[in-house]
């Protein structure tokens, strides 16, 4: 059937946005079935608004899964925060992730007031049900602001209670024809996500001040008939961390290239051979011209 033709079709744009670690990139990933945002136990680890499309016979619904509501200490951080304003404007629906085990902290307070000066439906969505099935779910609904327009207990990761919000973000978005091909993941390009499983690796095998410190740059990203061939710098404030991240002998850098080759694959469904090399550039973070190499500015 083709949805243009089709007055039933739906599409339209969904803001993910929230605290730190409430689980908004394990969400997008479960609907999508793919892996498209870092997700890692650390606050912050998304930087950028990934676009994930989820393409149904009746339906496309474009989720952006924002980096989270932070108060800006450097530069870096002041760029994250435009990114996640400008991803807000002109979404059909807000999903306002929290995380039920600690609502309402200060800092959810402060993103529900942001969030009721602006005019898109709102979906309150309490995560981690898994960790907290008995709460009292009445006093938790108490708190919200009237610009949420109705409320969802889930867990992200099992996957309970999903359906019944995907049901429920359907009835908000509006009939239209689709924005984008409906054979379309995402509207980023693959050098974008190979940045982005470079990070998760660093995310995941590093502790502390680590992750933060650093960033990736393709260099080059060829695609080949029988593989895909990724070069990519890491870059770190400090030399001492340049000695962490390459290991002893070469044994965290190894690390990080196995865990990227392994993801890409999956990712790509062929062979990929990723080649890394870490370049200190001090205080990177508070520089624009090495924010803008990396697409902040």
């Amino acid at each position: 059937m083709n949805p243009e033709a089709n007055e039933a079709f739906r599409s339209g744009f969904v803001a993910i946005a929230g605290r730190p670690n409430t689980g908004k990139s394990t969400f997008m990933n479960r609907v999508l079935g793919e892996r498209l945002s870092i997700t890692s136990p650390k606050p912050q680890t998304t930087r950028y608004a990934v676009k994930g499309i989820l393409n149904t016979p009746s339906q496309q619904i474009i989720f952006v899964d924002t980096p989270g509501f932070l108060k800006p200490r450097y530069e870096m951080q002041e760029r994250m925060l435009k990114i996640f304003s400008d991803a807000l404007r002109d979404v059909d629906l807000l999903l306002f992730f929290t995380d039920i085990k600690d609502f309402p902290t200060q800092y959810d307070l402060q993103v529900l007031e942001h969030f009721s000066t602006l005019s898109c439906h709102q979906i309150a969505v309490f995560n981690k049900l898994d960790e907290s099935p008995d709460v009292d779910r009445a006093a938790l609904m108490e708190t919200l602001p009237a610009s949420i327009e109705e409320s969802h207990f889930i867990s992200s990761l099992t996957g309970e209670n999903i359906p019944p919000l995907m049901e429920a973000i359907n009835r908000y978005i509006p009939f239209h024809e689709p924005f984008y091909d409906q054979e379309q993941l995402s509207d980023l390009p693959m050098r974008f996500f190979a940045t982005e499983v470079i990070r998760e690796a660093i995310f995941h095998l590093y502790e502390q001040e680590i992750p933060y410190s650093t960033a990736v740059i393709i260099e080059a990203y060829r695609e080949h008939p029988d593989e895909v061939i990724v070069e990519a710098q890491i870059w770190v404030e400090k030399g001492s961390q340049k000695v962490i991240i390459i290991g002893k002998k070469g044994e965290g850098l190894r690390k990080i290239r196995e865990y990227s080759n392994q993801r890409l694959q999956e990712f790509l469904g062929m062979p990929v051979r990723v080649h890394l090399w870490v370049k200190v550039i001090p205080n990177w973070r508070k520089k624009r011209i090495n924010l803008r190499e990396l697409g902040f500015v």
